[in-house]
């Protein structure tokens, strides 16, 4: 086997052959979009680690981040913002969280 062969079957005859490029699919696919997404900086990628709230449960460490996966607008009028995600200040289980707000301007 040299560099560039493929190893998979191109055109899977056998039912083993067709079951193994469908199950070698589905399991490298997400992967594959994960490397490509970050690589060229897509934040969403990062879909695995959201939430709507800080962690309660769970060992992290200062400067671990977790998105907020349901963003809305809160606040008062000309002090409104957004909840963009939550950073660990001081890592433990929970940890200490606080929110990473972004100011709207409404």
């Amino acid at each position: 086997m040299k560099l560039g062969d493929t190893i998979l079957p191109i055109s899977p005859e056998s039912d083993y052959d067709k079951q193994l490029n469908r199950k070698l699919f589905d399991y490298f696919r997400p992967l594959n979009n994960k490397v490509n997404g970050l690589a060229s900086g897509v934040f969403a990628h990062s879909a695995d680690n959201a939430a709507t709230a800080a962690p309660t449960t769970g060992t992290y460490a200062q400067g671990d981040i977790v998105r907020n996966s349901n963003p809305t607008e809160l606040g008062a009028a000309t002090a409104k913002y957004v909840v963009l995600g939550f950073i660990c200040t001081v890592g433990g289980t929970p940890g200490t969280w606080l929110q990473m707000r972004v100011l709207t301007g409404n």
